[in-house]
């Protein structure tokens, strides 16, 4: 039996977005969508035709209900996702920004997803995939989350599978500093692709130098390093190669929410389909344009077909 492609785990929340600028405290107003580092991954790998799966555990209400359509629509296997009828589905307010990063408000405490345990972690189900994507989000909600976290890295590793990790750093959600970067540092150097961003690099690392930074995770066993620069692009290194891959010029930035997601999405994808390093970083950067130039976390990920447009365009000018 062939691999399936890509699975990731993680929590998902129902978003309402703020259908006008403002504090969130004075909006009337809200349009319902869906969040979630790793199910914008899910939703990005599944639109570019990779079959991606995605593991989490949904209340049984209606916003769970909401959650496990959405992703069915979008042709991602949910089979790994439990439902819990004691623990609800998070959710979270999102305020409207002409400029910045938009303020938001999470109502996830006791979700179901934060049940979560090592003794979920279903073998069989994850190694019937070749790659795990991974954030740094699971570990820092719970215990049992961050047990869940170590479990399915653990299992892919030993099946041979290859795994990326993006830090997404929540300092918020950590006891203390020293925490999230013991924890956060400990599972990147188990996978095989790391991509942190510039100022996670520089928490992590304690060097703001993308060179360093990439060092660092090379010289414990990471095979390639990304760090993502924001509009400047994206640096990479692995034992052999290094290089900057310039980013993409965007004539408006609607929402900076899911550019990094959008980012991991290109460069996970390029690597499965057999790219160049470059090619997949100039991937994840066309990706990572293209997110902020739409509301939602993931509503501007592209299909092949708007991909290879957008790709064309940027590079030749030709339509």
């Amino acid at each position: 039996m062939s691999l399936k492609d890509v699975v990731t785990f993680g929590e998902a929340m129902v978003m309402f977005v703020a259908e006008q600028p403002g504090a969130l405290k004075d909006i009337d107003k809200f349009c319902r969508r869906l969040a979630g580092a790793e199910v914008n991954t899910a939703v990005g790998f599944a639109r570019l035709g990779l079959s991606a799966g995605w593991v989490s555990r949904l209340g049984a209400d209606v916003f769970g209900e909401y959650i496990r359509e959405y992703l069915d629509r979008e042709n991602i296997d949910i089979s790994g996702v439990t439902s819990d009828s004691r623990h609800p589905t998070g959710f979270q307010l999102k305020s409207k920004v002409l400029e910045g990063d938009p303020q938001v408000q999470y109502f996830r405490k006791n979700s179901a997803a934060s049940t979560l345990s090592g003794t979920d972690v279903d073998v069989g189900y994850l190694t019937g995939f070749r790659h795990l994507h991974m954030t740094g989000i699971p570990p820092a909600l719970t215990k049992n989350t961050r047990e869940f976290a170590y479990g399915a890295l653990e299992a892919m590793k030993a099946a041979g599978r290859s795994v990326s990790f993006d830090p997404n750093l929540r300092p918020a959600l950590w006891s203390s500093r020293e925490e999230m970067v013991s924890v956060i540092n400990d599972l990147a150097c188990r996978a095989d692709w790391v991509l942190p961003g510039i100022q996670e690099g520089e928490i992590l690392t304690g060097s703001r130098d993308p060179r360093a930074i990439a060092e660092f995770y090379l010289n414990k066993g990471v095979s390639l390093v990304a760090v993502k620069l924001g509009p400047e692009g994206a640096y990479f290194r692995t034992q052999t190669d290094e290089g900057t891959v310039q980013g993409f010029k965007v004539e408006e930035v609607v929402d900076t929410v899911g550019a990094g997601d959008g980012f991991a999405v290109g460069l996970v994808s390029g690597m499965l389909e057999g790219l160049t390093v470059p090619q997949a970083v100039q991937r994840g950067n066309a990706i990572g344009a293209l997110a902020v130039q739409s509301e939602g976390d993931h509503d501007g990920y592209p299909t092949n077909l708007k991909l290879e447009t957008y790709l064309q365009y940027q590079l030749t000018g030709v339509k």
